[in-house]
């Protein structure tokens, strides 16, 4: 969202409508000798679903820069390979090929350290200093102006989802295989949505310091000065990040 925020200013000016919650994203690894970033080698491979660009891959870039230098924060990018998350779930947990580490999602993460031989080494919560967006929902300028009240009924709509889920989350979980007729088992679903790292929120969190860090390191050509930025007033109201 943020690269297409950036490429459209001035433009079509696309901005986030609302965060679909805070959700840890997890670096884990089938490797014992793989503890922390500095353990990986040249004979390891992460498995990302878009290496060097997508969500994990800028994640780990934002920590590689931490850690090494801005000059050296597509360090790992080398090591990097692009597979969707069900493969590269399938890929840790069978172990035996060259995929040795996996930054994942849920509910794929939560698959994976099922598994005794699997462990995590990194959580996009360390990278960004605590509960962060993970998903956000954008849109044109254009059609933001336009529909006034379609995004409006869009966006309350989100809103009152937030408070159904918070209200009762064993149901949630069940409303969601039902509906996505999931082959998940309920008490993972479960699991998942009482996660207390999880928040199922439109405020977006820690956007920001995303925003911030890809800036330094020039993924972003235009600098934010604020989250409201790259988000549409309708965002403006919450104690957003």
């Amino acid at each position: 969202m943020l690269t297409i925020w950036d490429r459209t200013k001035g433009k079509q000016n696309v901005k986030a409508i609302a965060s679909l919650g805070s959700m840890p994203n997890y670096l884990l690894s089938n490797n014992p000798n793989v503890k922390t970033l500095n353990d990986f080698t040249d004979k390891d491979r992460i498995a990302v679903p878009a290496a060097g660009v997508g969500f994990q891959s800028r994640t780990l870039q934002i920590e590689t820069a931490k850690l090494f230098g801005s000059d050296n924060f597509k360090k790992f990018d080398n090591i990097s390979v692009s597979l969707p998350h069900p493969d590269a779930t399938s890929a840790l947990i069978a172990g035996g090929s060259e995929i040795s580490a996996h930054f994942s999602s849920p509910p794929f993460q939560y698959q994976e350290l099922e598994n005794p031989k699997v462990h995590k080494v990194l959580s996009s919560y360390d990278v960004l200093g605590g509960q962060a967006t993970f998903n956000v929902l954008y849109t044109t300028q254009k059609f933001h102006d336009e529909n006034p009240k379609t995004y409006k009924a869009f966006y309350d709509a989100l809103a009152e989802a937030e408070k159904i889920i918070k209200a009762d989350k064993p149901a949630a979980a069940k409303t969601y295989i039902d509906v996505e007729k999931s082959k998940l088992p309920l008490p993972l679903v479960e699991k998942i949505v009482s996660d207390p790292e999880i928040d199922f929120t439109v405020v977006p969190q820690r956007t920001f310091i995303y925003a911030e860090k890809l800036h330094e390191l020039g993924v972003l050509k235009n600098k934010a000065d604020s989250w409201k930025d790259f988000f549409f007033e309708e965002a403006h109201g919450g104690a957003g990040s």
